[in-house]
């Protein structure tokens, strides 16, 4: 194959041209707020994928809005040239919703910059994924040296319901040689990753019964228990008292030989002074390939209404985030007999599935990953990318690899630890997201030589 005669300066010149209108067209699609869960405006959601279609367009790239059921995704795609590889690039357009306003120190919808930074909902996760394939595809112009299918989800953030669907009504004009998911984080500031294990996960209502109907506290307390307290006790046994999960019949596994410095974890978590970590060995361990079980919620009476009554009846939303290797059914019927096995005073136990995901292993090895590695180390002059895993969940990727188990999948970096993906105060940085795009591009230029 003829070496693509596009240089690295002549890419370097070109993203640095197309950044300026990639920032503007970013805060545009962060004013949209396109939030995919029940009880939204979803007419915002159809706007951001009118936008985000207007966006691949601007391109050149044939695009069309497809749906199966669930919320619009976005398709559009540029042929290969004879003998190039094509590359599917993956992004969503929906984003979390934002909670309490009050916790923002600006509008979430409006974008705005702060100390090299830029505050918004979806300013990371993911508009920034969607800017950065635009960022790539506009330094290139007519010239791109491979194939590109543009895929940009619209509901993720709500759980990809309908994803698999659109994947198999679509696969033909979404197969590729390499995917790339723009929807994770580096290592931190300055230092690019390659995403290479994510967990999986297990939601799940725990409820648990003890009476008919409530009864008065003092005439019966004493001799019959409530159903709060003997929930708090059955979920008291799901830890250990160092910390550790529980729960017989997890996988749990080994992590790569990365130092994770524990006053940075406590940093990016906000820990308040005085509260220590749980949990036993090494602390990449702990985020990214041994199992996570967490309390998200308990339906109860809220504490100024409740009355001097035994509470017959109690609920928990608890949550496992599944070890690499793991799987979601025998994850689930584990937590059940661990809870039917310690359930206190005779109490009547049911578990049900919420919903749940796999997780994934990337074997990162091979001459698109080298070509993913140089390109980063390029875009970052000099430093060397780095394997990581990710304690949270993205159960998509599992399907595509399921769907499509010829093509090297790629799992980049656009946010940063600093980032607060779903939390108040989203932010990306826009120095790391300069290098992101530059990345991006040089990616497709290695791509095109490695194949």
């Amino acid at each position: 194959m003829t070496a693509p005669t596009i240089t690295e300066a002549d890419l370097r010149a070109a993203v640095a041209r197309e950044l300026p209108r990639v920032r503007a067209d970013l805060e545009a699609l962060v004013r949209i707020p396109g939030i995919a869960f029940d009880g939204f405006d979803h007419t915002q959601v159809e706007r951001s994928a009118q936008a985000t279609a207007e966006l691949l367009r601007g391109c050149g790239l044939e695009t069309r809005i497809v749906r199966a059921g669930g919320q619009p995704a976005v398709i559009g795609s540029r042929p290969a040239p004879p003998g190039a590889p094509t590359v599917l690039l993956y992004a969503h357009h929906d984003v979390q919703p934002t909670g309490d306003p009050a916790l923002w120190s600006s509008d979430p919808f409006e974008p705005v910059e702060r100390d090299g930074r830029l505050y918004g909902r979806g300013a990371a996760d993911d508009k920034a994924g969607i800017l950065a394939h635009v960022a790539a595809l506009r330094a290139y112009g007519d010239a791109l040296p491979v194939g590109v299918v543009v895929f940009v989800e619209g509901e993720e953030e709500y759980g990809s319901d309908s994803l698999p669907e659109l994947l198999r009504r679509h696969r033909d004009e979404l197969a590729a040689d390499v995917i790339v998911i723009a929807d994770s984080v580096n290592w931190d500031i300055g230092v690019p990753a390659l995403t290479t294990s994510l967990r999986g996960i297990v939601n799940a209502f725990v409820d648990l019964r003890v009476l008919r109907q409530a009864v008065h506290s003092g005439a019966f307390g004493g001799a019959v228990p409530d159903a709060l307290t003997a929930l708090v006790r059955l979920l008291s046994t799901l830890h250990d008292d160092a910390g550790d999960v529980a729960v017989d019949g997890l996988v749990r596994g080994s992590a790569a030989p990365l130092d994770y410095p524990p006053e940075r974890l406590r940093a990016e978590a906000g820990l308040v002074d005085g509260v220590q970590f749980i949990g036993t060995g090494r602390l990449v361990e702990r985020l990214w390939t041994r199992p996570a079980l967490s309390v998200l919620g308990i339906d109860a009476p809220r504490t100024h209404e409740a009355p001097n009554a035994l509470v017959p009846a109690a609920r928990a939303k608890v949550s496992i985030r599944l070890a690499p290797g793991d799987d979601p059914a025998s994850a689930l019927a584990a937590l059940r007999a661990h809870l039917e096995r310690h359930t206190p005073w005779g109490a009547q136990v049911e578990v049900s599935l919420e919903h749940d995901g796999a997780p994934c292993v990337i074997d990162a090895t091979g001459p698109v990953f080298d070509a993913a590695r140089a390109a980063f180390r390029t875009a970052w002059d000099g430093v060397e990318p780095v394997d990581v895993g990710i304690g949270g969940s993205i159960p998509f990727i599992a399907t595509f690899q399921e769907m499509f188990p010829e093509a090297a999948i790629l799992v980049t970096g656009v946010e940063d630890p600093y980032a607060a993906a779903h939390g108040p105060n989203e932010s990306l940085h826009l120095g790391e997201f300069a290098r992101v795009c530059l990345a991006e591009a040089l990616l497709l230029r290695n791509v095109a030589a490695a194949r």
